[in-house]
């Protein structure tokens, strides 16, 4: 009975306290403290690994479409500058030549191309060939590969309509475009054209090129026979800010002036209101000539602005627009942060 005093006396002592609730809640977080530290060093380094590389697959894709349209530009550029210089040098050698006896033949305003005096001339009509077969082309060409891309407020997934351009060779046709008018000269400076409704056809707007001050753009009216401005046409607006419209007027005046002799052959059997006004100055040969190079010397200029604001277009971005969080808040103000920047203030 004593032996077994011991061990009833060890049944009848009460175990001892159990751990409470806190202290469970203390004891499981300190075993998990450092799981929850790594578990929020994984997430961040995760975040930043992702956002990091999401910048720089952006910055890669942007970087190589700015390669391509610099490219493309630059191509586009040299196959249209060659194409009007050949057949501007070719007509320089030729028609000063060639054209000295026919003067006295000819009208004072105009100086007709004999086709059979041009024809031993095989680079020459090779060359005009291909202008006119690429003519067209060439202005489509200018309008992607330059004005396009140049356009820092053109985005490519906007809507955009068809026939917002309605300037086209056979329009320059159709409204009788002058090539030998000092106003239809190419020029930058004054109000550059903002894209805007003209309006209807008005005399001030479509007989006085200087209204409201210069303008880096032409109105062009459609003409009644007896030369007033047709009211049911739209006025047209040909925008020198434009390599496009460039390049069709560059057609278009190329085309005049080695057509005048079957437009124009005799004044006596053209129709009064259609011949050449006895008033104006006399146009040499000369002039015509110079006026082409001027055409084409403009485009030139134009295009190599152009091509210098896609590289602002593409230009990187600060070092304030790679910090996570801070970029997306600037981006709900502003696009500074993006590698496409937008127009900072007008032409002049």
């Amino acid at each position: 009975m004593e032996q077994d005093l011991p061990k009833d006396t060890a049944r009848t002592q009460s175990p001892p306290d159990a751990p409470g609730v806190w202290q469970r809640i203390q004891s499981w977080d300190s075993r998990l403290s450092v799981t929850k530290g790594l578990t929020a060093v994984t997430l961040l380094t995760g975040f930043l690994g992702g956002y990091f590389q999401y910048l720089n697959s952006y910055e890669q894709k942007v970087g190589e479409q700015a390669k391509a349209d610099m490219q493309k530009a630059t191509e586009t550029f040299i196959e249209i500058s060659n194409a009007f210089a050949e057949v501007q040098m070719l007509q320089e050698s030729i028609l000063p030549e060639w054209l000295g006896p026919t003067k006295a033949q000819a009208s004072p305003a105009f100086i007709p191309v004999d086709t059979k005096t041009l024809e031993p001339f095989a680079d020459y009509w090779k060359a005009r060939t291909a202008l006119r077969r690429n003519g067209a082309i060439f202005a489509r060409k200018a309008e992607i590969y330059i004005d396009w891309p140049s356009d820092m407020d053109r985005d490519a997934a906007a809507e955009h309509t068809l026939d917002q351009d309605p300037l086209t060779a056979t329009l320059l046709t159709k409204y009788n475009f002058d090539c030998e008018s000092e106003a239809n000269l190419p020029q930058f400076k004054g109000a550059a054209y903002n894209g805007s409704d003209p309006g209807r056809p008005s005399e001030e707007l479509c007989n006085d090129p200087n209204a409201n001050g210069p303008k880096a753009y032409v109105a062009l009216c459609a003409r009644l026979p007896g030369g007033a401005a047709d009211p049911l046409q739209k006025v047209v607006v040909l925008n020198w800010w434009s390599a496009k419209h460039h390049v069709l007027v560059m057609n278009h005046c190329f085309e005049a002036l080695r057509g005048q002799s079957s437009a124009v052959a005799s004044s006596s059997e053209v129709p009064g209101d259609r011949r050449p006004d006895a008033m104006k100055p006399p146009v040499s040969n000369e002039q015509r000539l110079q006026s082409q190079a001027r055409r084409l010397d403009a485009f030139m200029t134009l295009t190599m602005a152009q091509l210098d604001r896609i590289r602002v277009r593409y230009r990187p971005t600060g070092f304030v627009c790679h910090v996570p969080v801070v970029r997306d808040a600037i981006g709900y103000f502003s696009n500074e942060c993006l590698p496409i920047q937008p127009v900072r203030n007008e032409r002049s």
